[in-house]
């Protein structure tokens, strides 16, 4: 089957959220058979930090609609941006 990768901007609910924190706890919250395969954090303004990750899912219907509402429901998260979605390339790792 094939996978998708879907880039999505994590705004944090509060200035002071830890995002290590909130990654462990995406990792622990994001459905089964979807992965946060990597992130990084982007600066936003006056010290405050973005998570930027790339989510691997199914390319099955529903899949991204289950991602995005597991995310939103993570404590820490306050509003999401879907960056971009496409194919996972053979040679990612």
């Amino acid at each position: 089957m094939t996978r998708l990768v879907a880039r999505i901007k994590i705004l944090p609910a509060e200035a002071d959220t830890d995002l290590d924190k909130l990654v462990m706890t995406l990792n622990n919250k994001i459905p089964e058979g979807m992965e946060l395969k990597t992130h990084a954090r982007e600066p936003i303004a006056f010290g405050v930090n973005a998570l930027l990750g790339d989510f691997l899912i199914d390319d099955k219907e529903g899949q991204m609609d289950m991602l995005e509402e597991s995310i939103k429901n993570t404590e820490g998260v306050g509003e999401i941006d879907v960056v971009s979605v496409s194919r996972q390339s053979v040679r990612m790792k």
